[in-house]
């Protein structure tokens, strides 16, 4: 069973912000004559790399809510300009709404088991896909869906 990530995505209010930032970043790269790769950076290194890269992916928190999820490319360590050891978690750039289900906030990243993970939301059933992101994040809150 796949080891997955979860973690805050801070400054996102919606699946729509994530992905308006990970457009822009890919044009920004475009414009400077870049190869584009998603990264987001991290301070520790999973200990569990190995089984992470086996259909992993990193779960998105937005609001409080667990939101979408993106496969996980590659994890590579670096260190910093300060001597500060850091790690790039390389992500498809494309974003799978999951079913929404509540999360508190905590600092970092934290191991989500593949038996614990929500749902794609594309797998749920009906027509939940295309409900706003607004409707599915309120009903979700009410119990609902």
């Amino acid at each position: 069973m796949a080891l997955h990530l979860i973690k805050l995505c801070v400054g996102c209010d919606s699946i729509a912000d994530l992905q308006e930032w990970i457009e822009e970043n890919r044009a920004h790269h475009r414009r400077l004559g870049r190869d584009y790769e998603q990264t987001h950076t991290t301070r520790m290194v999973p200990k569990r790399a190995g089984e992470l890269l086996k259909d992993g992916s990193l779960y998105w928190v937005i609001k409080g809510q667990v939101a979408c999820r993106q496969p996980l490319l590659a994890i590579r360590p670096f260190t910093d300009s300060d001597g500060i050891g850091r790690c790039h978690l390389v992500l498809e750039p494309t974003l799978t709404p999951v079913e929404s289900r509540p999360c508190r906030a905590f600092q970092g990243w934290r191991y989500l088991k593949g038996k614990d993970a929500p749902r794609d939301l594309g797998q749920h059933g009906g027509d939940v896909m295309t409900m706003p992101e607004a409707m599915r994040r309120e009903l979700a809150d009410l119990g609902l869906l």
